[in-house]
């Protein structure tokens, strides 16, 4: 009767773990993608940055001769070839995306290159032909996004999606916007010697960011590097060209050498063909879908950035894989609050749950006290023989059933620790129960021990 037994409209992240995940389940399945295989994530996004800041990373590591003469280790003076490293980072998204190619064509999942849209109920229109479907999930993600007065020219004024190329080194770059991801590109562009301008619209840097974190982010990722901040002002005009104009709304005039604009990003909604099953998008262009992530339409999911939920990769996966088990009919949602959200600066953040104002905001509206405990990597014997001491962690609890609400790192390796909270959130474990489990010693995990513990005996 239908041609698949689900069709998939990007081959991102998310649609890339749905279609095995669907395959898997014995499901004929299609999957549609416009430009390149692995969406945002794998080509202009998470992969090409990580291989940028582990590049960026050992170049720092390498410039910090006081540390490194701490550990009796001398280094002569650095050099780095610009190239290379931008070479590195495309290698690292050709080897991913050809691994991910590979994995859909050998599980027999029929790729069609072309733009999706749907042409009615369970049907998808690609290249003017026509597929029918049982079911339809929407993946089409997301893309930068850029603020009205901001001109944009791909080489002097660039999204992350130019800065990924790092087709050039700006002796003076502008990065609008203090998330996560001006924060990893300030990490990039100051190790490789660039000077930064970080302009934030909001009254503190990282708005998004636990309010410790982001205070001691800013004495340890900003304040002793080359970057100038300004808060609560926004960037009401850019113009491209040597140098670029940005007209502040304090009335400064900033002329610098180049501007990522690190705003945000928004949902590829437009122009699929969703009038004609008569789904319409939200004010801001996500597909609303409900925790089953069904957008209303019998047969039509929606997962990813595209539904705003939580605009992370992984979180996309998790959405995809859930899908695929309600049409199997197993009922199956996504724990938002156990998702894990990483930022791979040097040193990095890792953070899931809320963050202290939520966790207050919550406790106030459902009448129940929140407790805080913060330990620090200065007195963890890992950190110390490692010479990286800076960091903390921060637990965030409910003090009448001890349930975890929210967990923060920023230290060494916070990406690889966080798990752990997050697991513990997903299994509504107890700082109690945490902190009777056992830690192996010496290692960078006693941090959150500790934090537990402190709990433990503070009671």
């Amino acid at each position: 009767m239908f041609d698949y037994d689900l069709i998939i409209i990007g081959a991102g992240v998310g649609g890339h773990a749905a279609a095995l995940h669907a395959r898997a389940q014995g499901l004929k399945t299609a999957i549609v993608e416009a430009r390149d295989m692995g969406g945002t994530c794998v080509n202009r996004g998470c992969i090409p940055s990580k291989a940028l800041l582990a590049a960026a990373g050992k170049v720092r590591e390498l410039q910090a001769k006081e540390h490194l003469r701490a550990l009796g280790i001398s280094v002569g003076d650095l050099q780095f070839d610009r190239a290379q490293i931008a070479h590195h980072a495309t290698r690292t998204v050709e080897k991913l995306r050809n691994a991910l190619t590979n994995s859909l064509q050998q599980l027999g999942v029929d790729v069609i290159q072309g733009r999706g849209k749907i042409a009615g109920i369970q049907k998808v229109e690609v290249n003017d032909r026509v597929y029918t479907a049982q079911d339809i999930i929407i993946a089409t993600g997301s893309q930068p996004f850029v603020p009205p007065g901001i001109e944009v020219d791909g080489k002097t004024v660039f999204t992350s999606d130019e800065g990924i190329k790092l087709d050039w080194l700006p002796q003076w770059i502008a990065i609008i916007g203090s998330g996560y991801i001006g924060l990893e590109f300030s990490d990039i562009y100051t190790a490789l010697g660039c000077e930064i301008t970080m302009i934030e619209a909001l009254d503190t840097l990282m708005p998004g960011f636990d309010p410790d974190i982001a205070k001691l982010a800013e004495r340890v990722l900003i304040k002793p590097r080359d970057i100038e901040t300004y808060t609560g002002v926004l960037a009401k005009k850019v113009i491209p060209g040597s140098p670029v104009i940005i007209e502040l709304s304090n009335g400064e005039i900033l002329e610098v050498d180049a501007c990522l604009v690190a705003t945000g990003r928004v949902p590829l909604s437009a122009d699929l063909g969703l009038e004609t099953v008569g789904l319409t998008p939200n004010k801001r262009g996500f597909i609303e879908v409900d925790d089953r992530m069904a957008t209303g339409v019998e047969h039509l999911w929606a997962i990813g950035d595209v539904t705003g939920k939580m605009m992370l990769a992984h979180a996309a996966s998790a959405q995809g894989i859930a899908v695929v088990e309600n049409i199997c009919g197993r009922h199956r949602t996504v724990d938002y609050s156990s998702i894990p959200a990483t930022v791979f600066t040097h040193p990095e953040i890792g953070f899931v749950g809320l963050t202290e104002p939520q966790a207050q905001a919550k406790a106030e509206a459902e009448g129940f006290t929140i407790g805080v405990t913060r330990s620090s990597f200065k007195g963890n014997s890992k950190a110390i023989a490692e010479g990286e001491t800076e960091g903390i962690a921060k637990v965030i609890y409910r003090q009448d059933d001890r349930t975890l609400l929210g967990v923060h790192i920023l230290g060494l390796h916070a990406s690889d620790l966080i798990h752990e909270a997050a697991q513990a959130i997903a299994n509504r474990l107890t700082v109690d129960q945490l902190a009777f489990q056992v830690h192996a010693h010496p290692t960078l995990s006693e941090v959150l021990d500790e934090a537990y513990k402190q709990v433990l005996h503070s009671h």
